[in-house]
């Protein structure tokens, strides 16, 4: 997983991108207490909070993407080796 840094808060995740449809974002942190965005648009939903996505975060690992920072995991399943 690659370490980022949001151009926005400067909050830092990690983040795999498997597949143009599918990138993985690990939070270091809690959600709504380090990222502005989740904290100001969080909405309750039957008691819980409900944010799919930051969006400054998720135009910074665009941009990333796009400049050839994050390109897509090597990663092959399954784990080639035997099991015992």
């Amino acid at each position: 997983m690659d370490s980022v840094r949001c151009n926005t808060c400067g909050n830092r995740v990690l983040v795999e991108k498997y597949s143009e449809a599918h990138t993985s974002i690990q939070w270091l942190d809690d959600a709504d207490r380090v990222c502005p965005e989740f904290a100001r648009s969080r909405t309750t939903r039957d008691g819980r909070a409900w944010v799919p996505t930051c969006h400054k975060l998720q135009q910074t690992i665009d941009d990333l993407i796009v400049s050839g920072q994050i390109g897509l995991s090597l990663r092959s399943y399954p784990v080639p080796g035997r099991l015992e």
